[in-house]
C-alpha cells in the first residue's frame, strides 16, 4: 500500500485539476492565439500563471486504484502490475487469465 498522504495529495490535484480545466483551456487559446494583440496575449499568459500549480493536468500521477502503487501502472485497467496478476489469477478481472507452463 502507498501512503495515504501521497494518495490524498493526488486526490486533491484531481480535484483542482478539473475545477480549473475550462479556465486554463481558454487561456492557453488566448495565448497561443497569434490574431491577438501582443499585450493581450501577455495579459492571458499572466492570468494563467495565476492559477494554481496543483491545477494542471501534467501534476497528477497515474495510481493503481487499489493499492495506491504509483509505479508500474497500467492504463487500460487502471491498476499496477502486482495487482493486475493477483486479480487476474483469482479470475476477478474478466478476460485475464495467468499464464503458466
Amino acid at each position: 500500500m502507498a501512503k495515504k498522504s501521497a494518495v490524498n495529495k493526488n486526490l486533491k490535484r484531481e480535484k483542482l485539476v478539473a475545477k480549473y480545466a475550462a479556465k486554463r483551456a481558454q487561456l492557453k487559446e488566448q495565448v497561443y492565439n497569434k490574431d491577438l494583440s501582443d499585450d493581450e496575449r501577455w495579459l492571458a499568459a499572466l492570468q494563467l500563471a495565476k492559477l494554481p500549480r496543483n491545477g494542471a493536468a501534467n501534476r497528477l500521477r497515474n495510481r493503481c486504484e487499489v493499492t495506491g502503487r504509483p509505479r508500474g501502472y497500467y492504463r487500460k485497467f487502471k491498476m499496477s502490475r502486482i495487482s493486475l496478476r493477483e486479480l487476474g489469477s483469482d479470475g476477478k478481472i474478466p478476460g485475464i487469465v495467468k499464464s503458466s507452463w
